[in-house]
This record gives C-alpha cells, sequence and structure tokens, in this order.
C-alpha cells in the first residue's frame, strides 16, 4: 500500500460514521422539539421575573452609581447623597463593569449616565437592578454569588 493510499484509509477513519449519525439524530431531535414548541405555542420558562408580576418587593433602594473609566474604582450613593460604597480597583470591578453597561445603554438612549437606578430585592430572593429611564435591567445572581453580594450588601446598609 503506497503512503498516499495510507492517507485515504486514514482520513476516512477520522470521524466514526457512528458519531456522525449520533450528530445527525441529536439535531433531528432539537429541531423536533423546537417545531413542537413553536406550534404549540408552548410559554416561556425559565426567563427573568418582569415587571408588574405577582412576587412582591422585599426592600428597594435608589443607588447612584459613577466609576472612573477602565480601573474598576466605584463609588455607590443613595438618594440623599449619602456615601454608601468607596470601591478601590481591586473591589469594585463589577460594580463599575456594570456602570459601563448602564453608561452605555443612557447614552444610546440620549439620556445621562449619572441618573439613578433601582436596586431591588423581591420576595423570592431575586435581586435585582432595575433602570426606570430605559428597559435595562440586570438580574445580578447571573453573575455569580459573589457580585451578587456587593449589591445586596449596598442594599444592607
Amino acid at each position: 500500500m503506497t503512503p498516499e493510499q495510507k492517507l485515504v484509509e486514514r482520513d476516512k477513519e477520522m470521524i466514526p460514521v457512528l458519531l456522525l449519525r449520533a450528530l445527525l439524530v441529536l439535531v433531528i431531535c432539537a429541531l423536533i422539539i423546537v417545531a413542537y414548541a413553536r406550534l404549540t405555542d408552548r410559554p416561556l420558562e425559565a426567563m427573568p421575573m418582569m415587571e408588574g408580576s405577582d412576587v412582591g418587593v422585599v426592600k428597594e433602594r435608589v443607588l447612584f452609581i459613577n466609576a472612573d473609566g477602565m480601573s474598576g474604582a466605584a463609588r455607590v450613593l443613595d438618594a440623599n447623597g449619602s456615601l454608601i460604597a468607596d470601591l478601590d480597583e481591586t473591589q469594585g470591578g463589577f460594580v463599575a463593569g456594570v456602570y459601563r453597561v448602564l453608561k452605555r445603554t443612557r447614552t444610546q438612549a440620549g439620556l445621562s449616565p449619572d441618573l439613578p437606578v433601582r436596586l431591588v430585592l423581591f420576595e423570592n430572593g431575586q435581586l435585582s437592578l432595575r433602570d426606570d429611564h430605559t428597559a435595562w435591567r440586570a438580574e445580578l445572581i447571573g453573575f455569580g454569588a459573589t457580585n451578587a453580594a456587593t449589591f445586596a450588601a449596598m442594599l444592607e446598609e
């Protein structure tokens, strides 16, 4: 057998036929499930809670967030202008990141980035940042327990 024929034989076995068939079955099953859901108008599940839902608010606080560019430092004030948190570069990375996203969203809407945002704790334990000036919101547990705890501490102070 020549070296070229060996390569041809080897290339035929690079992806086993059984694996290709299994992937095809997986794709077909996914398409069937999606088509069934669309045709039967199944409701969306596992969606974040929307405003006006029947889950009550336990605690709420108005925050003013300000961050220094990309350094990671951030300051958080309450509605009265009192300092809630003054986070340095090592502590405020997540808060500064949230501020950058909020600033960009507000800039696109033609609003000032210095407007307040609401920090809301719901009865089901969900902690959320809501911007009343735009449709922006952040479900904080989606960013990890440590990052959610950073904002939860601001709710307690």
